[in-house]
């Protein structure tokens, strides 16, 4: 049986207690929580005490952490802008990094965390859960599967219709680098492209908007935000062209007029067939000259190409993860693709700055 993963988070805020602390407590077998920072002390001592031991450590400095050669991982949970500083002195340190996603608030800064991946040979990856739901996997054997054939349209959603998080530095630009293009968009955009295995993109256009971030008092399912802290984007909108000639459409919104609303989905239109996320995951085609339509049952069977089928996402993200390190297995989600989201929503906020299409990968 392999070693016990020693494990530190940083950052232990929402996502840290939302997500990877209660999914990693389940692998108590796998992994001992060992370290525990942030830079409101009160939070790592609060975390500490919930999901730690008596003899794990508490810090405000990450860089004081990582003396410690016992740690094997980190878990990267903290604004945009802190996670290619914090990546990239975790794994020269020798440590393995989940980063929550983004992957990090630039793509310059996303291609520095790629490279000392590769300088120290140590493993990254980046927290796209939305992967291992299990209609995400269904859709993405399809797709592998050649049932929908040469996939050349899709449409990446991540709408709200007044959901705009009011609280920690969601709305500060500085801090994040956007607003729901890179905090809901990126989820809708890298499962697009997994579910269609492109990751090569040519072209991007892009809008922008402000248009309701001013009002006061809004009706919104987190309280009213204050237009004089919201310095990032409401809604912002994409299409991107591939080189195989295929395009993508990404909507990204906290706040839209629309009852169209849809997070994290996926549509995608191919030769064959197609499949959507509107009443769970819908496939459909033509066969002898009808046209078919069918609703998957994601709740029975095996989920795709994993075992296990009573996890939650974060569950099942978390599990993976751990067993790509202690079998020296790649992780589900590669940094290389991570990177290709993280330069295809700079794309869109450069050419919604500029008003002209932007060219990658020239």
């Amino acid at each position: 049986m392999s070693k016990k993963l020693k494990i530190a988070i940083i950052g232990c805020g929402g996502i840290a207690n939302g997500k990877h602390l209660p999914s990693l407590t389940k692998l108590n077998e796998k992994i001992e929580l060992v370290a525990f920072c942030d830079i409101i002390i009160e939070r790592a001592e609060k975390a500490k005490e919930q999901y730690g031991t008596p003899e794990s450590k508490v810090y405000t400095d990450y860089k004081e952490l990582l003396k410690d050669a016992s740690i094997d991982v980190v878990h990267v949970c903290t604004p945009n802008d802190s996670h290619a500083p914090i990546t990239i002195a975790s794994l020269e340190a020798d440590k393995h990094v989940m980063c929550e996603k983004p992957m990090a608030k630039t793509a310059a800064d996303a291609r520095l965390m790629l490279e000392a991946a590769k300088r120290t040979g140590k493993k990254l990856t980046v927290g796209y859960n939305n992967r291992f739901r299990p209609d995400s996997l269904h859709l993405k054997r399809t797709s592998e599967s050649g049932k929908l054939g040469e996939v050349y349209f899709a449409k990446a959603h991540a709408v709200r219709r007044r959901a705009v998080p009011t609280w920690g530095v969601f709305l500060d630009g500085e801090k994040q680098g956007g607003g729901p293009l890179i905090d809901i968009g990126t989820h809708a955009l890298d499962l697009t492209l997994w579910t269609m295995n492109n990751y090569k993109p040519v072209a991007v256009l892009g809008s922008v908007y402000h248009k309701l971030s001013g009002r006061e008092n809004a009706a919104n399912a987190f309280g009213p935000w204050d237009p004089a802290q919201f310095t990032v984007e409401d809604s912002a909108f994409g299409m991107i062209t591939f080189e195989n000639g295929a395009s993508v459409m990404l909507e990204a919104s906290w706040a839209l007029n629309t009852l169209d609303v849809k997070e994290a989905r996926v549509t995608l239109c191919g030769t064959e067939g197609g499949a959507d996320m509107e009443d769970g995951l819908r496939l459909n085609g033509e066969e002898f000259g009808r046209l078919w339509e069918t609703k998957v049952d994601t709740q029975a069977g095996g989920v795709a190409f994993f075992s296990g089928t009573t996890e939650s996402d974060a569950d099942l993200e978390a599990r993976l993860w751990i067993e790509a390190i202690q079998e020296g297995k790649d992780p589900i989600v590669l940094p290389e693709q991570a990177l290709v989201v993280s330069e295809i929503l700079e794309a869109i906020y450069e050419s919604a700055n500029t008003g002209k299409t932007v060219y990658l990968n020239r």
